[in-house]
């Protein structure tokens, strides 16, 4: 009985299927030509590509760091060796080691400017302002109890 049921849905199956009808080509939609608009009123220079400085710096023929030099920013990359005796993929190995950036590069060998020296004399030798007045009232004095 089941064996019956089985075969009359395959049957009906396959019949729905053939009775679908087959794509037709259909032509296909035709497009229209559109008009030229105004150029855009702001012209966005691309203008040179930004410098881009690397250095790399080997040991033994190991790459030991990576130095990046891109416009104004700085940035340092180095490969992250795992700690004693971890292989790299195992729990104790990091895969990723993140870029360090370079902040607050001072150049101490610099020769001063004049007009700072002259500006930095000038405020030296103004008159410091006079001190504050002292109070009108001074506070009640705080009587122990």
């Amino acid at each position: 009985m089941r064996a019956a049921k089985v075969s009359t849905m395959i049957t009906l199956a396959a019949a729905a299927c053939l009775a679908q009808p087959w794509a037709v080509a259909q032509e296909p939609p035709r497009l229209e030509k559109l008009e030229e608009g105004e150029p855009p009123a702001v012209t966005i220079r691309g203008g040179a590509e930004a410098e881009r400085q690397i250095t790399e710096t080997r040991d033994r023929g190991k790459v030991t760091s990576v130095k990046v030099k891109s416009g104004q920013s700085t940035y340092y990359l180095k490969p992250n060796e795992p700690a004693g005796s971890a292989l790299p993929g195992d729990t104790q190995s990091n895969v990723n080691r993140g870029a360090q950036w370079q902040l607050m590069e001072f150049d101490l060998s610099r020769p001063r400017d004049p007009k700072d020296e002259a500006a930095q004399a000038a405020a030296a030798q103004q008159p410091l302002p006079p001190p504050a007045p002292p109070p009108v009232n001074p506070a009640a004095p705080a009587k122990g109890r």
